[in-house]
C-alpha cells in the first residue's frame, strides 16, 4: 500500500491514472499549465470554470504529492509561488491530445472552443512537443 493511499494498488494501469488525474479539476489544472501558459495560483483560480479556492489547494497539493507538479519560489515575487508541470506532468501530452480530439469530435457545446482541437489535428506532433518542452529552461 502507498504511504497515501487509503487501498491497496491494484496494478491496473488505468486504476493508476485514475488516482493520480482522474477528476474534472486536476486535468483541467494540467490543461492550464500545459497549454494555456498558468503559471501561478491566482491565474489558476481565475479559469472560466471557476474553481473554489479550497478545492483548487487540495488539487494542487494532490498533485504535488504525485509528482505531477512542482511548486517553487517566484524569484520576482518571493511571497509568491510559481507551479509547472514536472517531467512526468509533461508526459500527458499525448493524453491530452486524445481528450482534446474525442472532447472536440462530440462537445455539444453551442460554441465549443476549437483551438486546441484545430491544433492537434493538423500538428499533434508540435502541440505535444511544445507541452513536452514547456519550463525545461525556466530554471
Amino acid at each position: 500500500m502507498s504511504e497515501k493511499s487509503k487501498r491497496p494498488l491494484s496494478g491496473c494501469p488505468i486504476d493508476y491514472a485514475l488516482s493520480v488525474f482522474g477528476d474534472r479539476w486536476s486535468l483541467l489544472i494540467v490543461r492550464d499549465l500545459a497549454i494555456k501558459g498558468v503559471k501561478t495560483y491566482a491565474e489558476l483560480l481565475e479559469g472560466w470554470e471557476g474553481i473554489s479556492t479550497n478545492i483548487l489547494a487540495q488539487r494542487m497539493k494532490h498533485l504535488e504529492d504525485k509528482g505531477i507538479v512542482e511548486k517553487r519560489k517566484n524569484p520576482a515575487n518571493w511571497r509568491s509561488s510559481l507551479y509547472e508541470l514536472t517531467p512526468k506532468g509533461r508526459d500527458l501530452a499525448p493524453l491530452l491530445s486524445e481528450i482534446i480530439l474525442w472532447g472536440g469530435t462530440y462537445n455539444e457545446a453551442e460554441k465549443p472552443m476549437n483551438e486546441a482541437y484545430n491544433k492537434v489535428r493538423s500538428e499533434r506532433a508540435e502541440f505535444e512537443e511544445e507541452i513536452r518542452a514547456k519550463d525545461q529552461n525556466a530554471r
